[in-house]
């Protein structure tokens, strides 16, 4: 095997870790609502969000030709595909200790993150790569501004909205009929995720094949791609994340089945949307935003805001935290391309 083929072969690799850690680390995402309200038992709300994952990844295409051609410009070559790895890398790195904490912090953001990172940092080295700024403000800055304070406003008027509706509904009928309901609302959930977050990893690989000369386009996206992708991430699903399930299912607020509902319906929307205009969003802020809006309706001691505090820190420091780590992984892995 030539030198360029095993370094394309170690990139998809370890953008198969990230894919996998990626899965548990936002399975979250799609059932933590769920299980807390015992919508869905915990086995049954994985295996569901799995499959939802499995079914979005086909359908995100726009989000990773965002991912592998907006936001880095690498020319093809050997030292390119080192800085994707040392940026993948530091993405991982990032998921596992957030993870470890229980902290729901963007596995989108942390790869986004470590890309800018690892390019900075092979600048010097004659690498030839840039930063695409105007792509990273108008793809993932602003979006990551704006979509926690959609996800919060929607889920409070989605939350306000139910609660009219149903003023002089029975308690009790109403929770056994929004638990059937958490079960579409969940779906539509874990199919957004996999829209968003499966899409960035084949977005990586196919920077990889275009850096590696593998193929031509930043653009195009080989059917392997979406399948591998999808299969990971929903076995990354799968294993599940139960560190941060307890942090988004319990500690922000005591969910309910309409309060699950609300928050899970409010968030698919907002990632479908996303999904079909190409902007790469974190499907972390999104939910937890809506789960804070949602909470906030009740009152506003309602959310635990010590928490929500700390969760909102993790989110402001992932970029710039992924990149360091990228940076120094960039020395590491740099005599090896």
């Amino acid at each position: 095997m030539t030198p360029e083929l095993i370094a394309v072969l170690a990139v998809i690799a370890v953008a198969m870790f990230f894919d996998y850690t990626n899965g548990f680390h936002d399975a979250a995402n799609a059932i933590a609502t769920s299980i807390s309200t015992r919508a869905l038992t915990p086995r049954v709300a994985l295996a569901m969000a799995a499959v939802g994952n499995f079914i979005g990844a086909h359908l995100g295409g726009n989000v990773a030709k965002t991912v592998g051609d907006g936001l880095v410009e690498l020319p093809a070559g050997l030292a390119s595909l080192g800085v994707v790895f040392a940026g993948v890398l530091g993405a991982i790195c990032w998921n596992l200790l957030t993870w470890y904490f229980g902290i729901p912090s963007s596995s989108s953001h942390a790869l986004f993150g470590g890309l800018v990172g690892a390019t900075l940092c092979a600048i010097p080295f004659g690498v030839g790569g840039t930063v695409l700024w105007d792509g990273i403000l108008l793809k993932v800055v602003l979006p990551m501004i704006a979509s926690p304070l959609v996800g919060f406003s929607l889920g409070a008027l989605m939350m306000l909205a139910v609660m009219w509706i149903f003023r002089r509904g029975n308690p009790a009928k109403l929770n056994r009929g929004f638990r059937w309901a958490q079960t579409v609302s969940a779906m539509a959930m874990s199919i957004g995720h996999g829209m968003q977050d499966a899409a960035k990893t084949m977005g990586i690989v196919v920077l990889a094949l275009f850096a590696g000369g593998y193929q031509d386009s930043k653009t195009h996206i080989p059917e392997w791609v979406f399948w591998t992708s999808a299969t990971v991430l929903a076995l990354g699903t799968y294993a599940g994340g139960w560190r941060i399930i307890r942090t988004l299912g319990r500690k922000i607020i005591d969910l309910g089945p309409p309060e699950g509902f609300a928050a899970e319906t409010v968030a698919s929307i907002v990632l479908f949307t996303t999904s079909r205009l190409g902007l790469p969003i974190s499907t972390t802020h999104t939910i937890t935003s809506a789960i804070m809006g949602v909470g906030a309706t009740k009152k506003l001691s309602a959310v635990r805001w010590g928490v929500a505090g700390n969760i909102v820190t993790a989110w402001i420091l992932t970029f710039p935290a992924a990149a360091a780590i990228a940076a120094i992984c960039y020395f590491v892995v740099r005599p090896l391309f």
